[in-house]
């Protein structure tokens, strides 16, 4: 089922394109025509980095709820049923694509970020910390995105998940401090799963102070995850009459 799944994403050349290099180009329009007017304290491709990061999960996952909502209005996931495939492999598939195809943008945006001057100072233990942190929220979102796509009425309702990620790291740290925002939105942007997760990146990456950011970050992914495994299998076996 993920070889499928990323059979697939390989056939649909638009929207791979689309996934893999769009956050790369969002970030360079960021350093390059916002960045110096944005005061953070240090260079700002520093700065936007992990937020980007967080940005390209959102893309990933977003792909994720068409393909699902796709197999689920195409009629094959009767013939699968047919065959003996459950439900769990072939959300799985989707989820473990959705992950492989997180990997290949992130480093994407990582080498242009390279180019352009990011050099973080974490070491070995920080770096490897930061990648379990974006693999978690990845993983999070990818099953949110499946959850998503079961419960849209056609891949055109689906690709509307895409609005509510990409909008979700606007409102937090990723681009801008916070403290910086109308006092109106500080809470929100302080208590919401993205703000958490570009904290951790950022300290990890960058040796910086991170306080309880990570596990802030992986107990919204560990939530997010139960919730929306639970909710996808409920989904499915309501979609599928068993």
């Amino acid at each position: 089922m993920t070889g499928r799944a990323l059979r697939l994403s390989s056939r649909n050349v638009d929207a791979l394109i689309t996934a893999l290099v769009l956050p790369v180009l969002l970030m360079l329009v960021f350093v390059y025509l916002f960045g110096g007017a944005i005061d953070t304290g240090t260079r700002y491709v520093t700065y936007v980095v992990p937020g980007v990061l967080v940005l390209c999960a959102g893309y990933g996952s977003a792909a994720t709820a068409v393909s699902v909502s796709t197999d689920m209005t195409g009629g094959i996931v009767d013939r699968f049923r047919s065959l003996d495939v459950g439900g769990t492999a072939v959300l799985t598939g989707h989820v473990v694509a959705s992950v492989a195809r997180n990997v290949v943008s992130t480093v994407l945006v990582l080498a242009a970020a390279f180019l352009i001057g990011f050099r973080p100072e974490g070491g070995p233990a920080g770096h490897l910390a930061a990648a379990g942190v974006l693999l978690a929220f990845v993983l999070a979102f990818s099953w949110l995105a499946a959850a998503v796509g079961l419960l849209a009425s056609s891949p055109e309702a689906a690709s509307g998940f895409t609005f509510l990620v990409l909008f979700l790291p606007y409102p937090s740290s990723a681009f801008v401090p916070i403290d910086t925002m109308p006092s109106w939105l500080h809470g929100f942007a302080e208590h919401q799963p993205a703000t958490p997760v570009i904290e951790a990146l950022r300290g990890l990456l960058l040796d910086q102070p991170v306080g309880s950011a990570p596990w802030t970050a992986l107990a919204w992914c560990a939530g997010i995850t139960a919730v929306s495994v639970a909710l996808a299998g409920v989904l499915f076996r309501r979609r599928t009459g068993g």
